[in-house]
C-alpha cells in the first residue's frame, strides 16, 4: 500500500506518494537528506492501482520508496537512471508535461 495525498498549488496538481512503512522517517546518503514527513506525504492509503489512477491528474509528482519507485518504474513513470537513492531509500520527482 502507499500513501497518496494531493496538493495544489495555484494551478498545479502535485501528487505526494509514499510507501507506507517509511512514513516519519529521514533518511541520509550520498550528501542528500530527506524527510518523509507526515504533513507532506500522509494522505489516504491506496492500491499501487489508485495510485497510478491519481497520476493521471497531477501536474507534479514527488515519490518516495522503493516499493513505489518500482511501480512508477515498472509503469514507465519514471526511467530508473532519474531516481536518486538516498540512504538505501529510493526518490523521484516527475513533471508532467
Amino acid at each position: 500500500m502507499v500513501y497518496v495525498r494531493i496538493h495544489v498549488h495555484e494551478n498545479d496538481r502535485i501528487l505526494a506518494a509514499c510507501d507506507e512503512d517509511i512514513l516519519g522517517m529521514t533518511f541520509r546518503g550520498g550528501g542528500a537528506r530527506i524527510t518523509v514527513s507526515e504533513r507532506f506525504y500522509c494522505g489516504e492509503s491506496v492500491s499501487e492501482e489508485t495510485f497510478l489512477e491519481r497520476t493521471r491528474s497531477a501536474s507534479v509528482i514527488n515519490m518516495v520508496g522503493n516499493a513505489v519507485i518500482g511501480v512508477a518504474v515498472r509503469e514507465g513513470l519514471v526511467s530508473a537512471d532519474c531516481v536518486m537513492d538516498i540512504g538505501g531509500v529510493k526518490h523521484a520527482q516527475v513533471v508532467m508535461m
